[in-house]
């Protein structure tokens, strides 16, 4: 009998450590899947005074950014890319005509590129250069700059080189001293 007492015992323990298992299990997914659409917040550190004055006595180097697939992927008449995961909104809508027909473009930024702009910003010009037609590529840096006047020179298709159907970006149209520019 007190085998018996003691087999049903041992069962019961077992059956509650694998629903103890099963719960621990579920909540972890549960925190996991919670955690990962937290929206991650930075602070953003002035710069100290001696970084400050080092950087006053160098020539400010100019960072050159591509727009499309860099900074941003976006899509045309919801037409989705594989470039976005399906499901996943748009952060914003751009409306251009192209050839006398009105085009949507939804725009999905980066994730974190807000961030990224305020912060190389102290230390860069910041240049966009899109192969883009002016048309878009000026309506999407106006919405990633957002008043902030941080993409002050843009560079667009009529400065890119044509070749073989495609266009190639020449970084000496923004700066002949190459060693100032960073890509």
């Amino acid at each position: 009998m007190f085998s018996l007492l003691q087999m049903k015992f041992h069962g019961l323990l077992l059956l509650l450590s694998k629903v103890w298992t099963c719960i621990c299990f579920m909540f972890n997914r549960q925190v996991r899947a919670f955690i990962q659409y937290q929206p991650v917040k930075y602070e953003l550190f002035p710069l100290s005074p001696v970084s400050r004055h080092r950087l006053s006595l160098v020539q400010r180097k100019t960072l050159v950014l591509d727009l499309d697939e860099t900074l941003i992927h976006s899509h045309h008449n919801a037409m989705p890319r594989n470039t976005v995961k399906p499901g996943t909104p748009h952060d914003f809508t751009v409306k251009v005509t192209i050839d006398r027909h009105p085009v949507r473009f939804f725009v999905h930024k980066r994730p974190h590129v807000d961030y990224f702009l305020d912060v190389v910003s102290q230390w860069y010009d910041l240049v966009v250069f899109t192969a883009s037609m002016e048309i878009y590529g000026a309506a999407v840096a106006d919405k990633l700059d957002n008043g902030r006047n941080i993409l002050r020179r843009r560079y667009y298709r009529q400065h890119c080189t044509p070749d073989y159907g495609s266009y190639t970006k020449d970084l000496s149209a923004i700066c002949s001293d190459l060693n100032r520019v960073t890509t």
